[in-house]
């Protein structure tokens, strides 16, 4: 008879190989959560950004694959694995995880709750993994392009961030704590699409240079162009919300005149113009 380690890991390894099946890529874990193979590379004398080549096991999700037969060979190299855990960001699926947390004196699901109220938007049906201290995963999908870091409690106190680099616990998989499952109705769903405005706030804030790349000629000319189609009675509004948008792709001071030359092209006096510009700029916290 099999020792409940050994079935532990016979269960572990059967549900890796159905992630798989769905496009998941999953390495073996041990009962603390963390990859079950030791790095090849830590006894070296040297430090090491060896991701696999190797062609030892023991690189974390870099060792993350899809193919039964690898899938395999991984966990006859951990025998005494009991879970498994699913590569963040990679495609098809290009998995983002929603970790809330039950820590003390923090609801992360009132929170993500907050958040989604104040920048309207809804999680939309899709996996959610249930955990032994009675925390939640929920599974989104990224765009291909985009990057979303791990991150602890970032996004509100309370609900880390599983992305790039990191990885999930898959449902089935036993640890010291207990059983991850899917909670009831969710195991047969895809993970649904991440809400771009979540997506926006899981994102690093852009740098310079990236912001440099919005600043161009195209797009200064959409925004004149907005301002110039305004009919009366929306001419204020128009041009206010093309500041607001200069203002925050870092263009603003550099298109006050071609902004204000557009206004008076539809009706609006210099002075109205201007006014209304040095409004955008200071709600959008520069100066006019």
């Amino acid at each position: 008879m099999a020792t409940p380690d050994r079935q532990a890991t016979t269960l572990a390894l059967a549900h890796a190989l159905s992630a798989a099946e769905r496009g998941l890529a999953v390495i073996p874990l041990s009962r603390t959560k963390l990859p079950a193979l030791r790095s090849p590379h830590r006894h070296d004398p040297a430090p090491t950004s060896c991701h696999g080549e190797c062609g030892r096991f023991g690189h974390g999700i870099y060792d993350a694959s899809t193919g039964p037969a690898r899938i395999r060979e991984l966990f006859a190299a951990a025998p005494w694995a009991t879970g498994y855990g699913i590569a963040c960001g990679l495609p098809p699926h290009h998995l983002i995880g929603i970790d809330l947390d039950t820590k003390a004196e923090t609801d992360s699901s009132a929170a993500l709750r907050e958040l989604a109220l104040r920048h309207l938007f809804t999680i939309p049906p899709t996996v959610v993994v249930l955990t032994p201290s009675g925390g939640r995963h929920l599974w989104l999908s990224g765009p291909p392009d985009a990057v979303v870091p791990n991150s602890a409690s970032r996004l509100a106190p309370g609900i880390d961030i599983r992305g790039a680099g990191g990885y999930l616990v898959g449902p089935g998989s036993r640890t010291r704590h207990g059983a991850y499952a899917a909670a009831p109705g969710t195991a047969h769903l895809a993970p649904a699409a991440c809400p771009p405005t979540l997506l926006r706030l899981l994102l690093p804030p852009p740098r310079a240079h990236q912001r440099a790349l919005v600043t161009t000629e195209a797009h200064s000319r959409g925004l004149l162009q907005f301002v110039l189609a305004a009919h009366e009675g929306q001419r204020n509004t128009r041009l206010f919300w093309a500041a607001c948008r200069a203002y925050e792709d870092g263009i603003g001071p550099a298109l006050v005149d071609p902004l204000v030359e557009a206004a008076r092209s539809t009706g609006l006096t210099e002075h109205e113009a201007r006014a209304t510009i040095a409004s955008a700029a200071r709600l959008t916290g520069h100066r006019p």
